[in-house]
């Protein structure tokens, strides 16, 4: 090869080198200009992310108190036991107003929760523990009627309605026992399984404990074998004759005095009530079967201030008021 061709050559090298050089820093400049061009809009998807995130977990941390609509997607991002974790003060223990914690209840102490929900999809059965005075009353052989109550939808319920952990507490379920056995002098036993029953059907339902303790007081002063001459029977005084479609999940009328029978069954009906006519007022009333009357005869009033009793019997114990959405739960 010539001096000349290798000179040649060599430029040629040159060249191309120089060239190629060139073209990658125009893409190293166009990569930068894009980026700088993209990062406002990066940054405020990233704080449309992070306000949808504290969203979330301050709707999943508020409970059943907001339990509405689209927003139930919160509830099953992280299953409910561990709303306690967060739910602690900074020394570790409970909150005033967060349920009992489970590792200070005896294990006999608790039951748990098992039922089939229709809107937990992929993630099948929903397990929960409860704390109760009878642990006993889970083991019952009696079909959960959530397959009904789930299909009311959450939107539609009144959150005074819904439960508010307040007897979540075995301190409170004995406070609630100790004021039902002197008031009617029950025997204790069956009060405790009476208390258990409500509770643990009422975490079934989803509807607010308390409120289906007072309404069994004002209907039956808790007595299972009360009838009215209207046709109304057991501790929920649910009309018999008109609810056969309902017994016939649990093999007919003939058991609809057993407690754990006719509290879910009127449990049901008292939470569909109030859901189709607006409010906890309204499903009372029509519950009591006056619903296009004037007046319940003070029936919504009786259950009401006995909740509002159950509700200060179980403060009493602790010096924060129970609140819901930051208002004190009074009807």
């Amino acid at each position: 090869m010539s001096k000349y061709q290798s000179k040649h050559q060599s430029k040629h090298l040159s060249y191309f080198l120089n060239k190629r050089s060139f073209s990658q820093l125009q893409a190293e400049d166009a990569k930068a200009l894009f980026a700088f061009a993209i990062a406002p809009l990066h940054r405020t998807l990233n704080a449309i992310l992070l306000v949808a995130v504290f969203l979330i977990v301050g709707l999943w941390l508020s409970g059943n108190g907001t339990n509405a609509g689209a927003f139930d997607m919160a509830r099953i991002l992280v299953p409910d036991e561990a709303r306690l974790i967060v739910w602690q003060d900074g020394a570790g223990k409970p909150a005033e107003n967060a349920p009992e914690a489970f590792s200070t209840v005896p294990s006999t102490d608790i039951a748990s929760v098992i039922y089939d929900k229709a809107k937990s999809g992929f993630f099948g059965a929903k397990q929960q523990p409860i704390a109760l005075l009878t642990p006993s009353v889970a083991n019952t052989q009696v079909r959960p009627i959530s397959h009904l109550s789930d299909q009311i939808p959450a939107s539609k319920m009144d959150p005074q309605a819904l439960d508010n952990n307040l007897m979540g507490s075995l301190r409170n379920q004995r406070a609630i026992a100790d004021f039902f056995e002197k008031k009617y002098g029950l025997d204790r036993a069956k009060i405790e399984e009476y208390v258990s029953n409500t509770v643990f059907i009422a975490k079934e339902v989803n509807i607010d404990p308390v409120l289906l303790l007072a309404v069994i007081s004002v209907e039956s002063n808790f007595n299972p074998a009360s009838k009215s001459s209207a046709g109304a029977e057991g501790l929920m005084q649910v009309m018999t004759a008109v609810h056969k479609d309902k017994y016939a999940l649990y093999g007919g009328a003939a058991d609809a005095v057993k407690p754990e029978v006719n509290i879910r069954v009127g449990a049901y009906i008292l939470k569909y009530l109030i859901a189709t006519s607006g409010s906890l007022r309204n499903g009372l009333k029509s519950y009591v079967g006056a619903a296009n009357a004037d007046s319940d005869g003070g029936y919504t009033e009786k259950v009401l201030a006995e909740r509002n009793r159950l509700i200060e019997l179980c403060q009493v114990r602790s010096p924060n008021k129970l609140t819901l959405n930051g208002s004190a739960l009074r009807s």
